[in-house]
């Protein structure tokens, strides 16, 4: 067996010692989150650890058609447009996989904000601020110093590491169920696209017995009608604003991350996945008193979303949809079956949609239609000023009032 000669720079400084070079490439790279870390562990639960074909192009087509039909019918009952920069809505069909890499992609700002946050930017220094680095032309043949300058500030080299799994965790989960990219109101990047996930909405199909065409249509119509919504610039940036505030109100608890590193062993790696793959290492104890208000800011504005995207669903699928009621009902019942994910951005993000939440953005809907009818529900989105406070959404009547429709 050779002995490895000195260091140069152009040398592998890991050349021997295969575990330290896969812990250092785990540790490597910049920023409050390792992105490779996060895609690989994405994509491997989006797709069950198995290679997904690609979609059936015939599957595309048929979404394209109806979508076109569903832009429609949903500019009719709203008045909104889904015309991003002059260009209508387009389909952009993808496996799970790809569904998981995109909203890695579209959700980085708002991940990124959390993993300042909680302190995972620290991972690149050590506990006296200097930078964690390795001199490699200073190490002997040996390199006694690497081990300890790898494993000896764990707690803060872990920190993009833990928000890498955690991101791939979550996004992977949602990736399973998701039929399109509105599955929860969270706005993306500006685009004409919508992505739809053919073999879901099959699957579901099949799973509940019901007509698959129907089922896309439906998926077409709410996530069409998510993306007049969301595509309205006050109300992007109103949620944008709210959820980034939300995560820029945690509080690190160093305590938390410690009692998970006890027995961690660095060189069994799924001792990683099981110690840091979990929210809660995130979570606990770190959420604060200023996000309650928040919370509630972020509760009526998505109830109110959420409320009219069903009323629109309805007016529209029960023209277009003959099978509409037994579909709703599953679907509805599918929908408050929350995944991990789902539980995930519950805590990590403040959107709680249980039952009582779609609820009352129903009942709320409901109210402003029976008092003043669809010309009065469509000034709901037409500025800023006239979006609904927590108070307005369990009554309508104070809405209208403040709008001057009551």
């Amino acid at each position: 067996m050779s002995t490895p000669g000195p260091l140069g720079s152009g040398d592998d400084p890991f050349k021997g010692i295969p575990i330290f070079g896969d812990i250092a490439r785990m540790f490597g790279g910049s920023g409050p989150i390792n992105w490779d870390i996060a895609r690989q562990v994405s994509i491997s639960i989006a797709s069950g650890g198995a290679v997904e074909p690609n979609v059936d192009p015939l599957e595309r087509i048929k979404l394209e058609e109806l979508a076109r039909v569903a832009e429609l019918h949903v500019g009719e009952a709203t008045g909104l447009t889904t015309d991003v920069n002059g260009r209508a809505v387009a389909v952009r069909a993808v496996s799970r996989a790809e569904w998981a890499h995109a909203t890695l992609d579209a959700y980085r700002p708002l991940l990124e904000r959390l993993a300042e946050t909680v302190g995972a930017a620290g991972g690149a220094a050590g506990a006296d601020g200097e930078p964690l680095g390795v001199d490699l032309d200073e190490l002997g043949d040996d390199h006694p110093e690497l081990s300890d300058q790898l494993l000896g500030n764990l707690s803060q080299v872990l920190g993009p590491v833990m928000m890498g799994l955690t991101a791939g965790s979550m996004i992977g989960h949602l990736a399973q169920r998701a039929f399109g990219q509105y599955d929860l109101p969270i706005p993306r990047p500006p685009s004409h696209e919508l992505l739809l996930v053919p073999s879901t909405i099959v699957a579901f199909a099949d799973d509940w017995s019901q007509p698959t065409e129907d089922v896309r249509l439906w998926v077409c119509i709410s996530e069409v009608a998510h993306h007049a919504v969301l595509s309205i610039p006050h109300v992007r940036e109103r949620l944008d604003q709210l959820l980034n505030d939300y995560v820029g109100s945690f509080q690190p608890d160093p305590s938390a991350l410690g009692a998970r590193l006890e027995g961690l062993d660095p060189t069994d790696p799924s001792s990683f996945q099981t110690a840091l793959g979990d929210p809660e290492v995130l979570l606990g104890a770190m959420k604060t008193p200023a996000q309650d208000q928040l919370l509630r800011q972020l509760e009526a504005l998505t109830a109110a979303i959420e409320g009219h995207v069903d009323h629109v669903c309805d007016e529209v699928g029960r023209k277009l949809i003959s099978s509409y009621s037994s579909l709703t009902e599953a679907l509805r019942r599918r929908r408050v079956e929350q995944g991990e994910g789902d539980r995930f951005v519950e805590r990590l993000f403040g959107l709680e949609l249980g039952q009582a939440q779609y609820d009352r953005g129903d009942r709320f809907i409901s109210g402003i239609v029976e008092r003043v009818g669809e010309d009065g529900l469509r000034r709901l989105w037409s500025s800023a000023d006239v979006l609904p406070t927590p108070a307005e959404i369990d009554a309508p009547g104070l809405w209208l009032a403040r709008i001057d429709l009551g």
